[in-house]
């Protein structure tokens, strides 16, 4: 069986009509601008370090689970393709150097497992960047059914335009 291709920034399309049904059109048009034009300009430009292979498209502690034995088990297999490994390195790497969300330790036993530091790749701040913006408009799409997803929407919002820190941002 083959893997479909990665296409994770292709599919961003339809999050931010989805979106901008929700919050103000001016922040979403704000954000798929960044994406369409900047951003994926810079994500054509980027090396990869890493071999392509199977990637999570969400890895992140939220989608593993242990089963009865005690065993580790990756969820949320929809975004599961062939692409870029660094991607599914990004998010834990956000939530310890961008969030604070994994501490130091934390994170470094996460880079001594995997053998590899994805923060030292001269590409990690385009990723970044990226999937802060995703990141976003996903929260956008969430106003209407989560009471807290609006403040937060507008919290990153003029973070991601004034380049404020992210400690603040809330996981919803």
């Amino acid at each position: 069986m083959r893997l479909r291709a990665w296409s994770r920034l292709s599919r961003l399309r339809a999050s931010v009509r989805q979106a901008g049904d929700l919050v103000s059109l001016r922040a979403v048009n704000w954000g798929f601008a960044r994406l369409t034009y900047e951003l994926r300009k810079k994500y054509a430009d980027l090396s990869f370090v890493l071999p392509a292979g199977p990637v999570h498209g969400d890895a992140n502690v939220g989608n593993v689970l242990r089963d009865e034995s005690g065993r580790a088990v990756l969820i949320d297999l929809d975004g599961f393709a062939h692409g870029p490994r660094e991607w599914d390195l990004l998010l834990t790497a956000m939530y310890a150097d961008s969030y604070g969300w994994h501490s130091a330790e934390e994170y470094r036993a996460f880079v001594d497992g995997y053998g590899f530091d994805v923060m030292t790749w001269e590409g990690y701040p385009v990723l970044r960047d990226i999937r802060e913006t995703m990141m976003v408009i996903w929260v956008g799409q969430n106003v209407g059914a989560e009471p807290r997803a609006a403040a937060e929407f507008g919290k990153r919002i003029a973070a991601l335009r004034s380049g404020a820190s992210r400690r603040d941002w809330a996981p919803l």
